[in-house]
């Protein structure tokens, strides 16, 4: 039973990182209305992403008999605050919101690897789960991180 518990604990942290990513792809969304079409439909898509992520670790924590988390991670509410601060101060900008993305997939990437790295025991379909989940959060990133330095070199 101590072993559920602990995969558990390790899939609901990854349960509220998904969901700090798609609080930060609607932000991200709402900022850049007035600035990018093309970036609104790749953030709305890796905020959906992280939905379809959420759900399947949801279930595997039901599986596992547990009860999943709803909410995000006290850090990404920090960041939140800390993002509108930054807005107030230096504005709304390509640059900015992609340079926050990235930040963001940075953190997802970390939680993945921690996951992954954790003493928690999974059985292999989690592990594939989880490997799956982080290699496709890796193409995000990189996109992300390509709009980003595309940015870098028209400026």
């Amino acid at each position: 039973m101590e072993k559920q518990e602990e995969l558990i604990s390790v899939l609901n942290d990854l349960i509220r990182i998904n969901n700090d990513r798609v609080v930060g792809y609607e932000r991200a969304v709402k900022e850049a209305k007035d600035l990018d079409v093309d970036l609104i439909a790749i953030f709305n898509e890796m905020a959906d992403q992280s939905r379809k992520y959420t759900a399947q670790l949801v279930q595997e924590v039901g599986r596992l008999g547990g009860e999943a988390a709803h909410d995000t991670t006290v850090s990404g509410k920090v960041y939140r605050v800390w993002m509108d601060l930054k807005a107030a101060i230096t504005g709304k900008d390509r640059e900015t919101i992609l340079g926050n993305c990235e930040y963001g997939e940075d953190v997802a990437q970390r939680a993945y690897e921690a996951a992954l790295e954790s003493d928690a025991y999974m059985s292999t379909e989690i592990r594939q789960l989880i490997s799956t989940q982080k290699s496709d959060l890796k193409t995000s990133h990189d996109l992300i991180k390509k709009y980003r330095d595309l940015h870098d070199k028209v400026s």
